[in-house]
């Protein structure tokens, strides 16, 4: 039965500003001056700030106009809020020089692959046929489609019937192109490549016969079956795994890194953490953002419309429109003040509960410490705090650190001690380096060698901190 009723009900929204402050928040120092440059040309009432002689004075003189009157262009030129915006003076040295980021232009690794294909006597069929198969590699090196999917494919696109008999002879042609391995459609396949091309020696035919024959076994490192069946000593089979692991799993990599080794790749740091005289101190590095305020050109508009006693309607239409992107502006430069402070004082925050470990560097040094106890020192939201501990960076004596790399986990000792997880995470990898390989530790005997460290810790927590440490099970860490 349909009725009406009156419900009262408490319900948060955020303004655009506040979103605004989000996005910006999320916005590591390195893309701040391109944020800032994109707000610039979309909107002409905001500019780059520059040094001027005379400052703007108001006009004093009253209109009785109400539509003009209802605001004042004082509230947008306060001097004392944002006309000296300018937070990086003092972050670095005056003859220290802006540094560009260089980059280098080059063919991708199929566009090397054809070129060598164009230099193998094909027809122009199997060239067409060796274009759209290299076009099918991905970025390791591998063709991880089905034959029969690709020529279907030929057949839709190109409109070429083709065989998988024909399509397998221009793909060898393929195979047969540097770097070895490329173009294969498995990695057992890929080693097989490489290892063929290698100069025919005791221990390559033996890793030959291992990948071809035994690459089961090799791959679960059942070496005593291996010996069994070809019936070679250790010593012979330790060459031949020599061999094999000096193999390169993704050949398309060294494509990629023939064009892109004088790339440079830099991560400019969102802090710096300074050192004067024993003390410390956390800075924004703000040496990319532009000072920006709001514009003068904008303010002398509305100062000549107010000295208009009259205004038509086209007149209160541009007022309206300078008006609102004024106030854009205004907005803009609140959200970049406000995110200055925010990740300052979240730096900061950070700094005094980790300072141990700023002070010496030393990980084990490192406290326990989630995004909530940030969050409780600064009273911001914890979703706050995550979205400035995200792609961001502090340059500090150690080098440059992730703003992620702070925050951990806490286990107790036996004695009571909190420790960070990242210091159990260093000492079990130290055992681990330190295991005898032949019999490496399984999972349980990690857990009772820590325990007897005083570290409480059960087996499934070392497998997980075994999993993020990209150390794989002891049975693969077995080594002759």
């Amino acid at each position: 039965m349909l009725n009406q009723k009156l419900q009262q009900k408490l319900q948060q929204k955020l303004s655009p500003q506040q979103i605004q402050v989000i996005k910006l928040l999320e916005v590591p120092s390195m893309m701040l001056e391109q944020r800032i440059k994109q707000e610039i040309e979309e909107n002409p009432a905001l500019e780059v700030d520059e040094p001027f002689e005379d400052s703007y004075e108001s006009d004093t003189d009253d209109s009785d106009d109400s539509d003009i009157d209802e605001f004042s262009i004082d509230d947008y030129f306060n001097d004392d809020e944002y006309n000296n915006y300018k937070y990086k003076t003092n972050n670095y040295a005056a003859d220290e020089g802006n540094k560009e980021i260089p980059f280098s232009v080059g063919n991708s690794f199929q566009e090397h692959l054809r070129m060598q294909a164009g230099l193998r006597e094909l027809t122009e069929e199997q060239l067409t046929l060796a274009d759209f198969l290299i076009g099918n590699i991905d970025e390791d090196g591998y063709l991880r489609r089905d034959i029969e999917n690709i020529a279907d494919d030929i057949m839709l696109t190109q409109n070429i019937s083709v065989t998988e008999d024909e399509l397998k002879t221009v793909l060898r042609v393929i195979q047969s192109l540097d770097p070895p391995g490329i173009a294969a459609t498995s990695l057992q396949e890929c080693l097989l490549l490489q290892v063929m091309r290698k100069q025919k020696t005791a221990s390559v035919v033996t890793a030959t016969y291992i990948l071809r024959d035994f690459y089961d076994e090799f791959v679960k490192k059942h070496y005593d079956k291996i010996i069994q069946r070809l019936d070679i000593e250790e010593e012979h089979l330790k060459d031949a795994i020599d061999v094999i692991v000096k193999l390169n799993p993704k050949p398309g990599g060294d494509i990629t890194d023939q064009y892109s080794k004088n790339s440079t790749y830099a991560i400019i740091p969102d802090f710096i953490l300074e050192e004067q005289n024993g003390n410390y101190e956390v800075i924004m590095h703000a040496k990319n953002s532009p000072d920006i305020r709001v514009s003068r050109a904008y303010a002398d508009m509305l100062a000549d419309l107010r000295k208009k006693h009259t205004a038509s309607k086209s007149q209160k239409e541009a007022i309206q429109f300078v008006r609102q992107k004024i106030d854009s502006a205004q907005w803009f430069i609140d959200a970049i003040q406000q995110r200055y402070y925010t990740l300052l004082g979240t730096m900061q925050a950070i700094f005094e509960y980790q300072k141990d470990f700023f002070m010496s560097g030393d990980e084990s040094k490192l406290k326990p410490m989630i995004l909530k106890d940030i969050a409780d020192k600064t009273e911001l939201d914890i979703s706050t705090v995550s979205r400035v501990a995200n792609s961001k960076y502090i340059q500090t004596p150690y080098g440059i650190i992730p703003l992620k790399f702070f925050f951990s986990e806490g286990l107790q000792t036996e004695s009571g001690d909190e420790v960070s997880s990242r210091e159990i995470k260093s000492i079990l990898q130290d055992i681990i380096m330190q295991e005898n390989k032949r019999k490496p530790y399984t999972d349980e005997e990690l857990s009772k060698i820590l325990q007897e460290k005083g570290y409480i810790i059960a087996r499934r927590t070392v497998a997980k901190y075994r999993e993020q440490l990209d150390i794989p099970v002891g049975r693969l860490r077995k080594e002759l």
